[in-house]
């Protein structure tokens, strides 16, 4: 299997796209199934057993959180 590159990225998405992202890992969360989704062109597969959490950042100016979600990846 070749070996992936590593990748740090984010992408912005419209509000209406976020839900229907949002909306589809849910539906495969809760049917225990794999979780697909394209990212600046590059597809991604969460595993079922994936582990999840949520994180909360708090700067000056801004906060953040962010719903994490960690697998490991065969190599």
């Amino acid at each position: 299997m070749a070996k992936k590159k590593q990748r740090d990225i984010e992408e912005v998405y419209s509000k209406k796209q976020f839900i229907e992202k949002l909306r589809s890992l849910v539906d495969c969360i809760e049917d225990g199934e794999r979780f697909r989704i394209q990212i600046s062109g590059k597809g991604v597969i969460v595993l079922q057993d994936a582990i999840f959490n949520i994180e909360h950042e708090r700067g000056k100016r801004t906060e953040e959180i962010e719903f994490q979600l960690n697998w490991r990846v065969a190599h």
